[in-house]
């Protein structure tokens, strides 16, 4: 990096004012040092000459404030209702700078034009290596020609921070490739299922977590989940377990010397009758027996030195610190310049960290000064070189003090605690172990083993710095191999078995650490968000138990059968994301791969979302809210909307039964495409139309109520709303769509592109395929209407007051009408509400058949309405009037039809003002 004489202008960019504060001062040793405002005025810029291998600079340093940049859905799929959220997985993305940080981003525009060299001071883990990507792609749009160079450094202060200047390196995209993927992976699978599971149980339940209802969002994170999972097996431990009584036996002897208590070597057992048989050959042969006395020396070896997590856990453990504020407060110490670097997965020293120096620091504090004088005494003997964890994440040292800190700064009680931690931490993990001499007696009593244990402590050693830490000793008296004695108790005692505590903040940590779930940078966030979200809660001992928000949620994917709760999954997305950072697979191939296993989740678990409906409704009562979140997430993409083109056109049900394709972009986009009313289910599949465009256009799998299409049609039938299925359109024309509004010029509204069909025009005939007519004024229908009457009815010639149901075969009783416009009317209608049949008696004179014979007369009703049964159940009913002309479904003429009802023409007996009064 060698140059010429002449200076280089670099800037130096530092993830936060307060490190490139430090940064600068360092560098500068305070001389000549001018600082001024930049675009944004928290982050100011620091001018000042320095040399970097001989090279003269003029240094330039400023800061972001963490990322720079966010990574987001592009505009059309932000809103939530915008498209289905299996879409997600495969959305567009972009990543940009936001409106609050487009202030540093001019700066370092404008420093970046005029300057020949870019120098990244981020934070040296992925997560800054990312940031510094972000940086680099700001100022090389601006200048193309800079220079990159990475400064790696694990504390601020002189030694690493002139080392670092001194030793620039290029940065890594692959740990910023890594950060990438986990962005990416965590907003599509986060961003699809919290957007499912909200609309489908928001406004489904009470829930009772929430002080606003309406803006609750069940949120779902994929560490997020594994991390409550924890939580929740554990308290399914604690609430399944059923306590069980056992029995033991105890034995003590109390001599000149002391009392030594012997535990029973069976432990325990549940067979009362079992215990009480050996209890009473214990007593019947008292004489205690010793078999065998072992004295051998133990050590207590000290922690391995300090990483995040370890520091999290032993935080808590000791001050009872959550790891949120835990990190917090070592972030203060570490920009104050008193800890390393606090993120860190690497708990052994490299041969090149200076030990002693780092205690030699310490010697003049007050309290363990005087323990670090003796460490750094070759004759007191008691340093020891720390001992490997058997980690290290190639990026910093393990936590250690890298100043000395007397007390002068105004610090919290929490900050010296934890400085105090750490000190003592690492003084401790370069001491020799403590050495006890352990004592070990067994003795037989009528065959039975028990035994005793006694401890003395011959050397502290590192216990002497630790307090954190006791190794408790006890003395029993002396025996040897032959002794006899009496017992002095020998007693038969019960107790019951126990529950495992809920899980403690530590516990959890090691939980997550073990599992893989998060980073040593992230585990702390995941803790803080179950509780945030109201899904967990921790008592005053830090221990965790989860809501029954919490526990909804995940006894609903675990009644599915996917274990989304379980740490599996993500575990395998952590190490994919690490052989990213280590240039073992590539971001892209992580991405594919973790997405479509997420999505194939995803799926499954909306076909089963009804799990998550009975979970839920276990623990909180259902809402009269409406359920619009619901329908929306129950709702399936059929294609994107030709009209508004932004949102999804998706399969509805409304409230009286009928189907229909409408727009996600409702009431702003009106399209919709309505169904025949004849359909009685209806389900999107996965096979995509190979001829309609714009697509894809998911076909649908109809199944229509056997008694209101004609005979010839299947009532199972695969189809597509897309306008090239010849098939839907006929039943369309035949039985009329399930719009219930007027019927007078209706016309059903299509979607867009290949479904945008004029429903006016004429095709062929569907009866005889022949053009010049409709098949509602088809010659072929009028010469077969008479057979198909007398088809629909079966009279009792022996009972004029019975007829028989064409379909069950059940007598049907004559009954009398007893509405304002039909009072004294007589009437046919079979019992069993399956049939569905209803006749009017003198329909039958007429030649009129009931409803059931519609399967044979459905093609001339529709043809001559004239040969009609009475109401179908889509409100499709028939007129008895004649001469009057209505519009069909198809937009043609029909004539003959009115209101059978109150006779009037201008509309169907479904939608009649006098209807049940």
């Amino acid at each position: 990096m060698s140059g010429g004489r002449s200076s280089i202008r670099v800037l130096n960019v530092a993830e936060k004012p307060s490190v490139a504060k430090s940064v600068a001062g360092i560098l500068s040793r305070n001389q000549g040092l001018r600082v001024r405002d930049g675009r944004s005025r928290y982050n100011r810029i620091f001018e000042f000459a320095y040399s970097i291998n001989g090279q003269p600079t003029h240094m330039l340093v400023t800061s972001v404030t963490g990322h720079l940049m966010e990574l987001e859905f592009e505009d059309r799929f932000r809103k939530w209702h915008s498209c289905d959220p299996a879409h997600l997985f495969q959305a567009p993305v972009r990543k940009f700078v936001p409106d609050d940080k487009l202030d540093i981003k001019r700066t370092l525009e404008e420093e970046a034009r005029r300057c020949q060299w870019l120098v990244l001071w981020l934070d040296c883990d992925r997560e800054g290596e990312n940031i510094a990507f972000e940086v680099v792609q700001v100022c090389t749009a601006v200048n193309p020609h800079l220079t990159i160079r990475r400064a790696h450094f694990s504390a601020l202060i002189d030694r690493d921070i002139h080392e670092a200047a001194q030793n620039l390196v290029p940065p890594n995209k692959f740990f910023a490739d890594a950060v990438d993927a986990r962005q990416e992976i965590d907003l599509r699978i986060g961003a699809s299922f919290t957007r499912f599971q909200t609309m489908l149980l928001r406004d489904a339940f009470v829930i009772d977590a929430a002080n606003d209802e309406r803006n609750l969002v069940l949120s779902y994170g994929p560490c997020q989940f594994p991390t409550l999972g924890f939580v929740v097996e554990r308290y399914w431990e604690v609430q399944s377990h059923e306590p069980e009584e056992f029995w033991v036996i105890n034995c003590s002897h109390k001599s000149d010397e002391g009392i030594a208590t012997f535990n029973w070597m069976r432990g325990h057992l549940f067979d009362y009758t079992c215990t009480v048989v050996i209890y009473e050959m214990c007593v019947q042969e008292p004489t205690a027996i010793v078999t065998d006395v072992r004295k051998q020396e133990k050590l207590k070896y000290p922690p391995h030195p300090l990483n995040t997590i370890e520091l999290e856990k032993r935080a808590s453990r000791y001050f009872r610190m959550s790891s949120e504020h835990t990190m917090k407060v070592a972030e203060d110490l570490y920009q104050a310049g008193f800890i390393s670097y606090p993120r860190t997965e690497t708990d052994s020293f490299s041969q090149r960290t200076n030990l002693h120096a780092i205690v030699e620091e310490q010697q003049g504090h007050p309290v363990w000064g005087s323990y670090a004088q003796r460490l750094l005494d070759p004759g007191a003997g008691i340093w020891r070189n720390p001992s490997n964890g058997g980690h290290d994440d190639k990026a910093h040292p393990p936590i250690h003090p890298t100043k000395f800190f007397a007390g002068e700064r105004a610090w919290s009680q929490d900050h010296l605690r934890l400085y105090e931690l750490v000190v003592r931490h690492f003084l401790a993990c370069v001491s020799q172990p403590a050495v006890g001499a352990e004592t070990t007696v067994e003795i037989d009593i009528a065959g039975e083993l028990f035994s005793a244990a006694g401890r003395v402590i011959l050397a502290k050693n590192y216990l002497d710095v630790y307090r954190f830490e006791s190794w408790g000793g006890s003395l029993i008296p002396t025996y040897v191999v032959g002794q006899q004695f009496i017992p002095t108790t020998l007693t038969l005692d019960s107790g019951v078995t126990r529950p495992p505590p809920l899980l403690s903040e530590a516990d959890l940590l090691s939980c997550m650490d073990k599992e893989g779930i998060g980073t040593d940078a992230t585990m702390h966030d995941h803790i803080k968000k179950l509780l945030d979200r109201f899904y967990a809660i921790k008592d005053a001992n830090t221990r965790f138990s989860p809501t029954n928000l919490g526990e909804a949620l995940v006894m609903g994917y675990d009644d599915m059968g996917y274990k989304l709760w379980k740490p599996y999954l993500r575990a395998v997305m952590e190490r994919d994301m690490k052989a990213v950072s280590e240039g073992a697979k590539s971001k892209d191939e992580v991405l594919e791969t973790c997405l479509h296993q997420m999505k194939s989740c995803f799926l499954d678990a909306r076909l089963n979302k009804v799990k998550l409906l009975q979970a839920m409704e276990i623990f909180f009562e259902r809402s009269n809210r409406s359920s619009g979140d619901e329908q929306h997430a129950s709702r399936e993409v059929i294609r994107p909307c030709g009209l508004c083109q932004e949102s999804d056109m998706v399969l509805k049900q409304n409230r009286d039964g009928n189907f229909m394709v409408g727009c996600l972009g409702y009431p702003q986009c009106r399209n919709v495409v309505w169904l025949p009313g004849s359909v009685s289910e209806a389900a999107v599949t996965p096979n995509i139309c190979n001829s309609c465009t714009p697509g894809p256009v998911y076909l649908i799998q109809f199944k229509f109520r056997r008694l209101e299409i004609p005979p010839d049609y299947n009532a199972i039938h695969l189809g597509c709303i897309g306008g090239c299925d010849e098939i839907l359109r006929q039943l369309i024309e035949i039985c009329g769509t399930g719009n219930r509004t007027s019927a007078r010029g209706r016309v059903p509204t299509a979607s867009s592109g290949n479904a945008q069909q004029s429903n006016s025009r004429q095709g062929a005939c569907i009866y005889c395929h022949q053009g010049g007519h409709s098949s509602t004024d088809c010659p072929s229908q009028f010469s077969s209407h008479q057979s198909a009457r007398s088809r629909g009815r079966n009279i009792h010639q022996g009972d004029e007051s019975t007829i028989s149901c064409d379909m069950c075969g059940a007598l049907c009783a004559l009954r009398t009408a007893n509405t304002a416009n039909n009072r004294g009317r007589k009437f046919y209608s079979c019992q069993s509400q399956e049939c569905n049949f209803f006749v009017w008696e003198d329909s039958l004179n007429n030649g009129f058949g009931g409803r059931s014979g519609q399967r044979a007369t459905m093609r001339a009703s529709a043809s001559n309405p004239s040969q009609s049964s009475g109401r179908g159940r889509g409100g499709r009913g028939a007129a008895r009037g004649a001469g009057v002309t209505f519009v069909s479904a198809t937009g043609d003429p029909v004539s003959g039809r009115r209101c059978f009802v109150c006779g009037d023409p201008s509309h169907f007996a479904n939608n009649c003002p006098n209807r049940g009064n």
